[in-house]
């Protein structure tokens, strides 16, 4: 196959590649863009580990081809702090929460819960827990526990 010249913005840079046409953007972001806070696990869209935002939706990055995203603005967990570097508040409260394990799918639920936030700031813990719902972390309970 023919590759296929594609310009994505990327976390707010224009990245221009010739590209395979049935590289997914996951790897794409991965291998060309070397943004490796993109992680891939289930590579069946299941997981969302690999989640980053596509013109402002969240999208799953390994269902999503490199040359579906040319023109468009791709959002990576890179991207959700400061230049400076503070945390987003997404991200710091997940750090004041103890939302965090080992990290693996930890960028996939901030990309995902900030995308949520901005079409519902504020939620209840239903809506929350469906929005999360297709984000899957291996290692926790996803709730704290009430002892003390």
């Amino acid at each position: 196959m023919t590759n296929v010249d594609i310009e994505v913005h990327v976390n707010g840079s224009p990245r221009r590649h010739s590209v395979p046409p049935r590289l997914t953007l996951a790897d794409y972001l991965r291998v060309d863009c070397g943004l490796t806070g993109t992680h891939l696990g289930c590579e069946h869209g299941v997981c969302g580990a690999c989640t980053v935002l596509l013109d402002g939706e969240a999208v799953r990055a390994c269902l999503v081809f490199a040359v579906q995203a040319d023109g468009a603005e791709v959002t990576t967990i890179e991207a959700m702090a400061s230049d400076d570097g503070t945390l987003s508040p997404v991200q710091a409260a997940f750090r004041d929460h103890h939302g965090l394990q080992c990290g693996f799918c930890t960028p996939g639920f901030i990309v995902s819960a900030t995308a949520f936030l901005e079409e519902n700031p504020s939620p209840t813990d239903g809506e929350i827990r469906e929005a999360l719902s297709g984000n899957i972390c291996r290692c926790t309970g996803y709730q704290a526990s009430s002892r003390q």
